[in-house]
């Protein structure tokens, strides 16, 4: 159970490092949703993020530590707020 302590810990930080828009490092990254040489969209601990660009490729993806690294050109970094169903299941059942 201590290395799914570790990990439950390492995917509540989040942190991006970019490198001359041309090398991206993420950390609290939970799942690549979608990808493709233009955009990538990313479910993190904070919400999706969407990296747009050009050329983008990922490098490294750990689900254990929740980092990824990317290359590519970075153009654009945006997030939306993870989406989360109002209500119990009772009034999501009965609506």
């Amino acid at each position: 159970m201590a290395s799914e302590d570790r990990t439950a810990a390492l995917h509540k930080n989040h942190s991006i490092i970019l490198e001359d828009r041309k090398q991206m490092t993420l950390t609290g990254v939970r799942d690549v949703a979608a990808f493709d040489e233009l955009k990538i969209r990313l479910d993190t601990v904070l919400g999706e993020l969407t990296v747009k660009g050009s050329e983008l490729h990922i490098d490294d993806f750990s689900v254990e530590t929740g980092e990824l690294n990317l290359k590519g050109t970075v153009d654009s970094l945006q997030y939306a707020e993870s989406r989360q169903p109002e209500g119990g299941f009772f009034s999501r059942l009965f609506k």
